[in-house]
């Protein structure tokens, strides 16, 4: 029997976050410090600002709830004293800097830009847009002026809560990262006020500045909108989304006796009856489809009168139908009313698409729409998206802001992890999370030859991270502002910066 000791009493130096150094060369590469200064963020004295945000980074990706969990991470984390010294970030120093009203907005569309000018992270023609909105609950103040009383679908109850309408890109080779956020608020009169549709383009737009590439929109059938469809054509974006139940559309005839044309109203459901019984045919498991030919929908098109106004004018567009199904969708988004209801017929259902020429395109574009929702999943259960619980809507901003920029840095890391895996043996989200950023290690410190060796011992199961590690594993701790991407040109931001 083995005698048990009491416990001794020392300063351990372990940490919680031993793929912060990663964070720290892929924030680098994209040159956040400085999109943070072009920006405006600066202080006259103290902390640098972008190393607060850095901070905030490390936090949401640690799960930390509060800005106190946050401060104090960095206080007791013996790599992040090492990274961070001799700051001391204190919970007021971030409270104070985040309820600040930053031009976030700005940095947003910097940190975009930066994105475009990236070989990995550049959009390309045939890139996927993905539209969508969630709900973030606010539990602790029900007046708050940029909280809404909105009904949560997957609650079945109303919240006070932010609707928040988010564009995501989905590039060919399966990197994914969230582009720009909009805030809707709900306005007391009906018709008053920017819709969610009003947002969308407001974020295509400035997507638009950076990326002249012709790219796909998918969303929801929420979005379901004509005056939307022709928006999106203009600004060379396709377009594909879920037919409603009330969606009209037309069928393109030839009469045999006079030989007119003749445009015939259907339904999607009609459509999809058609075609059900080839679906079933085509297999019992697995996503399948059938394009529907010559569909037809009415589009207005501007033109001008006798009077020289211009008017819109309903004219017949051909479009693309595609009845799919086993479609991996989540049917309780919305609160369904008659009208906003899918078309579905034993489980099929109509996909439309402005690219008559590509129904097999539209189809798997469409099926990457999930990837947006695996990302408000994803953000809410590691990243902390719905624990920000402040009464300041500049800190909500704030905190959009950096965690698109926190899951841009691990979804760059993600795709590098499994860029030459199947898709059996590579890692998910949450799995590097855990095994890498947010795991134990220990540090130990010592000179050799006169300068200073920081040693980082973690557990072995690190080990299968090794490919990230010998990617952006960097020569030097301390976070400095670095010039010219040049490791040996570097200088610290003095205190006055």
């Amino acid at each position: 029997m083995s005698a048990l000791q009491k416990p001794r009493f020392k300063q351990l130096n372990h940490g919680e976050c031993a793929g912060a150094p990663i964070l720290k060369s892929l924030w680098e590469r994209f040159d956040l410090s400085l999109l943070l200064t072009q920006s405006g963020m600066m202080k006259r004295s103290g902390t640098p600002s972008w190393l607060i945000c850095f901070l905030y980074v490390i936090g949401l990706v640690s799960n930390c709830s509060s800005v106190v969990q946050m401060a104090r991470l960095a206080e007791q984390d013996a790599l992040l004293k090492v990274m961070f010294q001799p700051w001391k970030l204190a919970q007021y120093t971030m409270s104070r800097f985040l309820s600040n009203s930053f031009a976030w907005t700005t940095f947003g569309k910097k940190r975009v830009a930066r994105l475009q000018q990236d070989e990995v992270t550049r959009l390309q023609d045939g890139d996927v847009i993905n539209l969508d909105d969630t709900h973030l609950a606010h539990p602790y103040a029900k007046q708050l002026p940029f909280l809404s009383w909105l009904y949560d679908s997957s609650k079945k109850t109303y919240v006070w809560a932010m609707n928040v309408v988010v564009v995501q890109a989905v590039l060919h080779s399966g990197l994914e990262y969230p582009l720009f956020y909009r805030v809707w608020h709900k306005s007391e009169q009906k018709n008053e006020g920017l819709s969610k549709i009003d947002l969308a383009k407001q974020m295509l737009l400035m997507l638009r500045e950076s990326a002249t590439c012709r790219l796909w929109v998918a969303m929801d059938r929420w979005y379901l909108c004509k005056g939307f469809f022709a928006f999106l054509e203009k600004h060379q974006f396709d377009w594909v989304t879920k037919a409603k139940r009330n969606t009209a559309l037309f069928r393109k005839v030839i009469e045999p006796c006079t030989g007119r044309e003749r445009y015939v109203p259907v339904t999607p459901i009609m459509l999809i009856r058609e075609v059900y019984g080839q679906l079933v045919a085509e297999g019992a498991s697995g996503l399948v489809s059938l394009a529907i030919p010559d569909i037809y929908m009415k589009q207005p098109h501007p033109v001008t009168n006798r009077r020289g106004k211009q008017v819109n004018k309903q004219r017949y567009v051909l479009i693309a139908a595609v009845a799919a199904m086993r479609l991996k969708e989540d049917d309780s988004e919305l609160l369904e009313t008659e009208e906003e209801a899918p078309a579905t017929y034993k489980g099929a259902y109509l996909l439309i698409s402005n690219r008559f020429d590509a129904p097999e395109e539209a189809l798997r574009t469409y099926v990457k729409r999930w990837r947006i929702e695996v990302f408000f999943r994803t953000a809410k259960q590691e990243l902390a998206l719905e624990k920000c619980h402040s009464e300041t809507e500049a800190h909500h901003h704030a905190h959009f802001e950096l965690l698109f920029t926190a899951e841009t840095l691990l979804s760059v890391a993600l795709y590098e992890l499994n860029k030459e895996k199947t898709s059996d043996e590579g890692y998910t989200h949450g799995e590097m999370v855990r095994g890498l950023f947010h795991t134990r290690c220990q540090v130990r410190m010592s000179h050799h030859k006169g300068q200073q060796r920081i040693y980082i011992d973690c557990d072995t199961h690190v080990q299968q991270f090794a490919r990230l590690i010998d990617l952006f594993w960097p020569e030097h701790y301390r976070m400095v502002l670095w010039v010219a991407h040049h490791p040996i040109n570097y200088q610290t931001l003095p205190r006055s910066a």
